[in-house]
């Protein structure tokens, strides 16, 4: 499953199932579980019913059927300045702390691979 498939199919991947979603969407809509299961049985079902190497097959499922949201979409210039100033500083939060998870792990001298 995935939604970049310009990449996926350039990688040569077995059989694909495309879902024309936003990235990191593509098992389905957030919150639709009945999406999601619809999603992984089309693609089981490529993967039963796929004739070779290199199949990719179209999900039916639609994102909006207004694709106007393809130009939505994290695009920095549609994202009102106070929205965009409010993510930025949610992500450098984030990033302070994988910064100090790192230099603590650092300053140990252990590594995700010691913790067996």
């Amino acid at each position: 499953m995935g939604s970049a498939k310009d990449i996926v199919e350039y990688c040569g991947v077995p059989r694909f199932l495309y879902s024309d979603f936003p990235l990191g969407n593509s098992a389905g809509k957030p919150n639709d579980a009945a999406s999601q299961a619809e999603m992984l049985e089309a693609a089981l079902r490529v993967l039963e019913t796929a004739p070779g190497p290199r199949t990719t097959v179209q999900s039916p499922q639609r994102w909006s059927d207004d694709v106007e949201w393809k130009l939505d979409f994290q695009n920095v210039d549609r994202i009102p300045a106070d929205e965009l100033a409010k993510r930025r500083a949610e992500f450098d939060k984030i990033k302070e702390v994988g910064q100090k998870v790192r230099d603590d792990t650092l300053a140990s001298g252990t590594t995700a691979g010691d913790a067996r």
